[in-house]
């Protein structure tokens, strides 16, 4: 294993390389990450309404994101193929925003952070390729782990930045 001081995805001549874990046990696994997508509160209602010219977009990003989590090794080059048990991407309207959420599951040999965070941002490019037409500006923001469990390193809860 590598040590806090060492990279996991470089060889000893520096070299890229995908972590080895066919010795690590498999385990249950999650991981739960967050995004935002900011825009203005007159597209919050088109889409609450269901009424934007791609049409209904909350169902659209929320797709999107189920299926990018499954495409993580395609798009994450270093990342592990494994065998997801479960995805989850809620969408949230607020005053000026959509909050995304993901989860994902597995029992495997290593963490699906990634995989969670891909969801995320599927459904974000998603949501803002629906609402493009209406508002150019929108910016997907704040892509962000925050919460795992599972594996050599238990639970690991995002830390309250208010705080």
């Amino acid at each position: 294993m590598a040590t806090q001081h060492e990279f996991s995805h470089v060889d000893e001549h520096g070299a890229a390389r995908m972590v080895d874990v066919a010795d690590k046990e498999t385990s249950a696994r999650s991981a739960v990450a967050s995004g935002v997508v900011r825009t203005t509160a007159a597209v919050i209602e088109q889409l609450r309404r269901d009424d934007l010219p791609k049409g209904d977009a909350l169902a659209t990003a929320r797709i999107a994101g189920i299926m990018a989590a499954k495409r993580t090794p395609d798009l994450v080059p270093l990342c592990h193929p494994i065998a997801i048990a479960g995805v989850r991407v809620d969408l949230e309207t607020a005053e000026r925003e959509v909050r995304i959420t993901a989860t994902v599951r597995t029992t495997d040999r290593t963490g699906v952070e990634m995989e969670a965070l891909t969801a995320v941002t599927g459904a974000g490019l998603a949501l803002h390729d629906m609402i493009k037409a209406v508002d150019p500006a929108a910016v997907l923001d704040e892509v962000r782990v925050e919460r795992k469990e599972g594996g050599k390193t238990g639970v690991w809860i995002r830390p309250d930045e208010s705080a």
